[in-house]
């Protein structure tokens, strides 16, 4: 299956594209432009996190939502996530292990662009569960 995929890298570049390979745990997958473009090799050690994403565009004017409803039932861990550069992500995590390369979120904002997040653990200066 073809994900709509952004990748933000840690030096703040950003690939835009799809991917058919991305597994979490592989070291890299590849980004393409379209559905018979293999595209370009991504080392996940050099990202961020990995966006999985409704469209390319997002909604600039949409301002992203960092919490959660009151009394909203999850299925996982709430979790707020400050990365190295600043940037905090609330959301759902299923699972987290500090050894691993990374983990999946689910943003708290249901109205943002991202569908879920992959987050690579050595871009991240902190996690807190709620």
């Amino acid at each position: 299956m073809q994900a709509k995929i952004i990748a933000h890298y840690s030096d703040g570049r950003l690939v835009k594209g799809f991917s058919t390979d991305f597994a979490p745990n592989k070291p890299m997958f590849h980004i393409g432009t379209g559905p018979t473009d293999t595209g370009a090799e991504v080392m996940i050690i050099e990202l961020k996190a990995v966006f999985f994403v409704k469209d390319f565009e997002g909604n600039p004017g949409h301002e992203r939502k960092q919490h959660f409803d009151e009394g909203e039932k999850v299925q996982g861990r709430k979790a707020k996530v400050t990365f190295n550069d600043g940037e905090i992500l609330v959301g759902v995590v299923q699972s987290y292990d500090s050894e691993r390369q990374g983990f999946f979120l689910v943003p708290a904002d249901k109205d943002a662009n991202n569908i879920r997040v992959y987050i690579v653990s050595a871009s991240i200066a902190d996690i807190a569960f709620t």
